[in-house]
């Protein structure tokens, strides 16, 4: 008999284990269930569900980072966002990604091998607190129209809160696009077919969420008819 110890492969069950509900329910197939995910995380897939406006929307967000900036990602991002962000934080900054899903988080920590500075942790962003001090950056990249309307505000609520003063939020999200925008159907099409919680967003700016939003200065821009939405929010001066 081998004296060697073998490390057993995770089992299905672990990669459910502390999901919140509404995630099995509404979104095992696309970011829970192991065997989905590894068919979903590739910058192709991004490219596509965002009609191609991919780059345009991670860039909005890259533009923020400098090198040497501490940066909170709240979510793991399909594609190579993260590893992107991560390295334009650079070995004087640091990098933290949260994420609640076992699998998000092993996706999240073979994507950032190899950086010292970048670390991932399983964490609800609804309830983070942060680690090593205040970030300078955070960034939610296609969070908040997955989750419950009262997800978004204890998520919204968690972030101006772990905001310093000269810090920056970055939301970037769908938004609800022109009359004209002919993607607008086959938004509505998905929505009410595998995004129960998108709609809100199309209702009522992101601001509408967080409970302090007067607080702090709100700068929307839209993109693509409407679409999408990238909010810039800090603290008023």
């Amino acid at each position: 008999m081998s004296d060697n110890t073998l490390t057993a492969a995770p089992t299905t069950d672990y990669y459910y284990e502390g999901v919140p509900d509404y995630m099995t329910e509404v979104y095992d197939w696309a970011y829970v269930n192991p065997e989905r995910v590894r068919q979903l995380d590739h910058n192709i897939v991004v490219k596509t569900l965002l009609f191609c406006n991919d780059q345009r929307l991670m860039r909005a967000y890259l533009r923020e980072i400098e090198p040497g900036m501490r940066v909170w990602q709240v979510a793991h991002v399909y594609g190579d966002l993260v590893r992107r962000a991560a390295e334009k934080a650079g070995p004087q900054g640091a990098f933290h990604l949260t994420d609640i899903t076992p699998i998000q988080v092993e996706h999240g920590k073979r994507k950032l091998a190899g950086l010292p500075w970048a670390k991932v942790i399983r964490h609800d962003a609804g309830t983070f607190v942060g680690e090593d001090g205040d970030y300078d950056l955070i960034c939610s990249f296609f969070l908040l129209h997955e989750v419950p309307d009262e997800k978004k505000r204890q998520i919204l609520n968690n972030l101006l809160a772990r905001l310093p003063k000269g810090g920056k939020l970055v939301l970037v999200d769908y938004h609800r696009p022109a009359w004209w925008q002919p993607i607008r159907l086959i938004l509505k099409v998905v929505n009410a077919w595998l995004e129960p919680f998108a709609q809100a967003v199309w209702d009522h700016e992101l601001s509408h969420f967080a409970d302090m939003a007067d607080d702090f200065d709100w700068k929307k821009r839209t993109i693509f008819g409407g679409v999408y939405q990238i909010v810039t929010v800090q603290h008023k001066q």
